[in-house]
C-alpha cells in the first residue's frame, strides 16, 4: 500500500509538473503576445503606426514631410545641433561657447523646459535657431495621432513664446518616428531633422581633446552633428571640448550653418 501511493504520488507529481510547465509555458507565450500586441499597438487609422487619421480629409498643412539626416554637398558645411534643453545646467556654457567662437547652431527645445526656462535663452538666440523636440521628452512614436499632435502643439507654442521664433523644424527624441509623428508634423508645416554623426562622449571619459578630435575626423560635408545641452555628466566631455571641435573643424575648412541654412544652401547647390 506504501509503495503503491509513493508510485501514486511519483506519478501525480511528474503529470501536474508537466501540466504546470505546459500551462507555463502557453502563459508565457500568451503574455509575449500580449506584450507585442500592446506594444506594437497595430496600425489601426489614427494609432501609431498610421500616418492617416480617419476616413475624412486629411488635414495635414502642405501635404506633405520632408525627412533629412544630412545633405549631400561639394561645400565643407555642417550644422551643430544641441537637444534636450534648455536647463540652466549646460545650456548657458554652451550658448557662451558659441558667442565666443561666432557659431551658429540649431537647438531642439523641450517644450516644458523651454516655458520652465524661457530666461536663459531669451535675448541669446542671435543667428541660432531653434526647433521642436517635443512637450516633455516622452516617445511620440507610441502616441495616437490627437496625443502625438497635442504634444508637438503645445511645445512648438511654448517654444514660440519662449524664444519669439516659431520653430520650423522637429527632432523626435531618441529619433523614434511612427505615422502619428507624420502626421502631426505634416499638420504643423515641418521638417523632420534627424542627424548625421552623433558625439560619443561615453567612448572617452574624461578626454574633452580626445573626443573632439574623434568628430572632427568623422565629419563629412553636409552632415548634421548631434550634441546635448543637459544630461549626465559625460556629456560634460563634448561641451568642455567644443572650442577644440570648432578649431579643428574650421582648421579642415568647414563652415558652420544652422540647419535650415544648410538645407537652403544644399538646395540652392
Amino acid at each position: 500500500m506504501a509503495d503503491g501511493m509513493r508510485r501514486w504520488n511519483r506519478r501525480t507529481v511528474l503529470r501536474r509538473a508537466a501540466l504546470l510547465a505546459g500551462g507555463v509555458a502557453l502563459g508565457a507565450a500568451g503574455t509575449a503576445q500580449t506584450t507585442w500586441i500592446t506594444d506594437r499597438r497595430l496600425p489601426i487609422a489614427g494609432g501609431p503606426a498610421s500616418a492617416t487619421l480617419g476616413s475624412r480629409y486629411q488635414d495635414v498643412g502642405a501635404g506633405m514631410i520632408e525627412a533629412v539626416w544630412g545633405v549631400h554637398t561639394t561645400e565643407r558645411l555642417l550644422a551643430l545641433t544641441f537637444d534636450d534643453g534648455p536647463l540652466p545646467q549646460w545650456t548657458p556654457m554652451v550658448l557662451d561657447t558659441l558667442e565666443r567662437y561666432d557659431v551658429p547652431a540649431t537647438f531642439f527645445m523641450v517644450g516644458l523646459r523651454a516655458r520652465e526656462n524661457a530666461a536663459l535663452v531669451r535675448g541669446r538666440l542671435g543667428r541660432h535657431e531653434v526647433g521642436n523636440h517635443s512637450w516633455a521628452h516622452h516617445d511620440l512614436a507610441r502616441m495616437d495621432a490627437h496625443t502625438a499632435y497635442d504634444d508637438l502643439r503645445r511645445s512648438h507654442d511654448a517654444i514660440t513664446a519662449a524664444t519669439g521664433v516659431a520653430p520650423r523644424l522637429l527632432r523626435p527624441p531618441w529619433g523614434h518616428l511612427g505615422g502619428a509623428v507624420l502626421h502631426a508634423a505634416a499638420q504643423l508645416d515641418y521638417r523632420l531633422v534627424l542627424w548625421t554623426l552623433q558625439m560619443v562622449e561615453g567612448e572617452f571619459p574624461r578626454d574633452p581633446v580626445g573626443h573632439a578630435r574623434r568628430i572632427v575626423a568623422d565629419v563629412q560635408p553636409g552632415t548634421v552633428l548631434l550634441g546635448h545641452d543637459v544630461g549626465t555628466e559625460q556629456r560634460l566631455v563634448a561641451l568642455r571640448g567644443l572650442p577644440d571641435m570648432i578649431n579643428g573643424l574650421r582648421d579642415r575648412g568647414y563652415t558652420f550653418v544652422t540647419v535650415s541654412e544648410l538645407l537652403r544652401r544644399a538646395a540652392v547647390g
